[in-house]
């Protein structure tokens, strides 16, 4: 048995070809419910849950009537759930024939509000169908003198099914002398061929016996087969042969009955009743004789009845030409029927929603319009539109469905009826159309909210405005009569505390005028924001809001304030020290001041008022900074008097005014007998800082005293009064025999030295340190052996510790005090 190239080939393609078209359809059906399911199921099966889908809520089901509304009834809905059920024996091949995708569509109504759903279910094919002949015998009569490549047309397995499921393929046993083909006409049917391949001898072998095999392409597959019988008879004729193998025409659905379709012609090259040919359908349907007459003299076709192009839109006619000594011929008559537009569109207005409130929202369902065309293709195709009306926009709902619906929101006050002119057209050549008109009434409600002139207030108030005074008028109209288009006012909001709001504005509710409560302070409130309500006294009342925000403006009614140079807490100026070299542009000091104001009314300047040297000192315009114009001079006091003054940029302006006291020195000491002529009184902790300077001072020096005056007692306890001849080098005692080989003549193991410095304020005074290596076994000065210095600083005789150092600054004042013993 041998498969044939070709058949397989065409097996893939519509394998491929059957999800391709499914998907098309599918993008073709947006906003539906799909389902999917297998043909057979049995009754009450679940297909899906329909009120999920559709988000319709169970319990209310009752109430919306949902219901399916289709000519034949396949599926019901469960009331109770809502679930979709099988109602009758789905056969696929009954619904949809030999179409490769079975859709079976229908509506669903609801009802309160009324809504149309439109619902899908595809119907899947199964292996439910085997293929099957005919005949269980075809018998054939082949003359011995046929030549090798010769075909024979076969009667065709029928198979049911589609897509997969259906004729895939056909088999034939193996043998010599004949091979088998497949061909496949345009509306996919596949058609058996047998081919001659070697020559027959009717002497050797006059009856051959072939099996022929039909198998589809389900899981399992299933299979039909038939006997194929072969008698060889010994004739030398020529069999017909036709014009054509494949003839194509094609028909308006518009043609009569008895219309000419197509004359077919075979010959044959055999003379007298060898040559009579004989015209006959050869395996067609029945649907084919139906449509179809065969002169079986002339081989012309004509039209038996009208036809349909939504019915069936081509035909496959195989034809066979045959002579007295059964030699036969074949072709094929492939008639393609064209499609006119020849119905108008209809229009079927399921439901009119009149008297139209005129509050409804834009998209308030108005009508639901069914269109339909019985012509396919363009012919059919159906889009409606609106002649004039702009209030209302037709929205294509579903499969065929449109819904009349309000673009806008409607005004009984302009318009209380309105006559809507639907056209429907379909896209033929030329086009057809129809039309209907709708009436829809208008009815009266407080649709109308009161609108504000403009879209948003804001208003510029100066402070210190004066209380009770109007600042603000916002208005709003409603075109409504009657309550409905009386507006009052009130404040509704703000981002003022809602205590504080009262004390600060009020809105009288019918002008619409805002009033101020108090005088504004632009320093303490620059802006706030109010929300003003229009509302009118219709039932239920409508409002609407609009803000209204207050800009306080400033004015010049703060002066500036100096914050430094800062005044003492009697109100005297502190001074600054400024170092005798300072160059021309050395910073002194700088003057700060702020205005609690804002703008230009806060924009400070400096200037100088009164100085004791004029043209010595300058002032930043802008930056308050104090600075040296030129180097002092000799003829210069050394204190100075700077009065500075700050003005804001408000008119008029206001001004504050600082005094700055600077004094010429190098040091704090330098500048104290400067400071102690002033004739103002001075700040009192400055007092005390000085008193404490001084304090310091004379405790050190007192501690000084001290420590030389125990010294001095320490040395006259000593055995020789000559040690005070120590402080005089001239009164020193040479002894050679007391005196270390290491020193020269005049000189003493012990130093000291006090030094007094005038310009740094510092005194020091220091006893050197000695090392024991050195230490004289007795006095040197007095010979006296009994008193030998002590390297014991905690001696009681000594009251202070070596290496001791007093350091007390204050300023510009440094004292030292260092005394060094051992």
């Amino acid at each position: 048995m041998r498969l044939s190239t070709e058949t397989s080939g065409r097996t893939r393609w519509r394998q491929v070809l059957l999800p391709f078209l499914l998907s098309l359809f599918r993008g073709a059906l947006p906003n539906q419910i799909r389902y999917s399911i297998p043909e057979e199921l049995a009754k009450n099966s679940v297909v899906g849950n329909l009120a999920k889908d559709l988000g319709l809520s169970v319990p209310n089901l009752s109430a919306r009537k949902l219901r399916i509304s289709a000519e034949k009834e396949y599926f019901v809905v469960k009331p109770e759930s809502g679930e979709l059920l099988v109602s009758n024996r789905i056969d696929r091949e009954e619904i949809c024939g030999r179409k490769p995708l079975c859709v079976v569509d229908f509506d669903t109504v609801a009802e309160n509000p009324l809504n149309i759903f439109h619902v899908t279910v595809i119907v899947e094919d199964i292996n439910d169908n085997t293929p099957l002949f005919k005949q269980s015998k075809i018998d054939l009569k082949i003359g011995e003198s046929t030549k090798p490549g010769k075909t024979f047309p076969l009667d065709p397995a029928v198979d049911s099914d589609a897509g997969p499921n259906s004729l895939q393929r056909y088999y034939l046993n193996g043998n010599e002398y004949f091979d088998l083909r497949e061909i496949q006409t345009p509306d996919g049917r596949k058609y058996p061929e047998l081919i001659l391949k070697h020559s027959l001898d009717r002497e050797e072998q006059n009856f051959h016996q072939l099996l022929l095999t039909a198998v589809d392409g389900g899981d399992p597959p299933h299979s039909g087969t038939t006997q194929i019988q072969i008698q060889v008879t010994d004739a030398n004729d020529n069999p017909p042969v036709f014009s054509q193998d494949v003839y194509r025409v094609s028909l308006q659905e518009g043609v009569p009955p008895g219309f000419l379709v197509l004359r077919v012609t075979a010959t044959d090259q055999d003379e007298g009743v060898n040559a009579e040919i004989t015209y006959s359908f050869h395996n067609v349907d029945e649907q084919v004789k139906q449509f179809f007459n065969l002169n079986q003299r002339t081989g012309e076709i004509m039209s038996n009845d009208d036809f349909d192009f939504e019915i069936a839109n081509s035909y496959t006619l195989r034809i066979e030409a045959k002579d007295p000594g059964d030699l036969a011929a074949h072709c094929s008559v492939q008639v393609d029927i064209l499609d006119e537009n020849d119905c108008a569109p209809e229009m079927i207005v399921t439901s009119v929603f009149t008297p139209l409130p005129e509050d409804s929202p834009p998209g308030t369902l108005i009508a639901l319009i069914k269109t339909k065309d019985r012509d396919s293709g363009e012919n059919g195709e159906v889009y409606c539109q609106i002649l004039g009306k702009a209030e209302f926009i037709l929205k294509s709902y579903l499969k065929n469905y449109y819904k009349l619906t309000t673009d806008k929101t409607l005004d009984r006050e302009e318009i209380s009826e309105y006559n809507i002119t639907v056209m429907a057209t379909d896209r033929g050549n030329p086009p057809l159309s129809s039309s209907i008109t709708i009436t829809l009434h208008i009815a009266d409600v407080n649709d109308n909210t009161p609108v504000f002139h403009q879209a948003s207030y804001v208003v510029h108030v100066p402070e210190n405005n004066p209380p009770g005074a109007s600042i603000a008028h916002v208005s709003a109209s409603d075109p409504d009569l009657g309550p409905n288009g009386h507006v009052s006012y009130s404040i509704v909001a703000s981002d003022l505390e809602p205590r504080a709001l009262s004390s600060y504005v009020s809105v009288n509710p019918q002008s619409g005028v805002v009033f101020a409560q108090r005088a504004f302070d632009h320093e303490q409130l620059r802006a706030f924001e109010l929300t003003l309500q229009a509302r009118d006294h219709g039932s239920p009342a409508l409002s609407s809001n609009v803000s209204l925000r207050v800009l306080v403006g400033d004015r010049n009614d703060n002066a500036p304030r100096v914050l430094y140079p800062a005044l003492g807490p009697d109100g005297s100026a502190l001074f600054d020290t400024v170092p005798r070299a300072a160059q021309p542009g050395y910073l002194v000091t700088k003057v700060v001041a702020v205005d609690a104001d804002s703008g230009h009314n806060a924009w400070l300047s400096y200037h100088v008022l009164q100085a004791s040297e004029p043209g010595l000192f300058s002032v930043g315009l802008r930056t308050g900074e104090v600075r040296t114009a030129r180097a002092l001079g000799d003829r210069d006091a050394a204190r100075q008097r700077l009065l500075v003054a700050v003005r804001d940029g408000g008119q008029p302006p206001l001004s504050a005014t600082a005094t700055l006291l600077l004094v010429f020195a190098d040091s704090l000491q330098e500048a104290l007998p400067d400071l102690s002529d002033q004739p103002a009184p001075s700040d009192p902790q400055a007092e005390l800082q000085f008193y404490l300077v001084v304090a310091l001072a004379l405790i050190s020096v007192l501690f000084l005293l001290a420590v030389i005056l125990a010294v001095a007692l320490h040395l006259r306890r000593s055995s020789s009064p000559a040690a005070w001849g120590c402080f005089k080098p001239g009164l020193c005692v040479k002894s050679a025999p007391g005196v270390l080989p290491h020193y020269s003549e005049g000189t003493l193991p012990y130093s000291y030295s006090l030094c007094v410095a005038s310009q740094s304020a510092k005194t020091e005074f220091n006893i050197l340190n000695i090392t024991p290596e050195v230490v004289p076994p007795q006095d040197l000065l007095c010979e006296d052996a009994s008193w030998v210095p002590s390297t014991n600083h905690g001696d009681a005789g000594v009251p202070f510790a070596s290496d001791t150092i007093l350091k007390v600054s204050f300023n510009s004042i440094h004292l030292f005090c260092g005394f060094n013993v051992s």
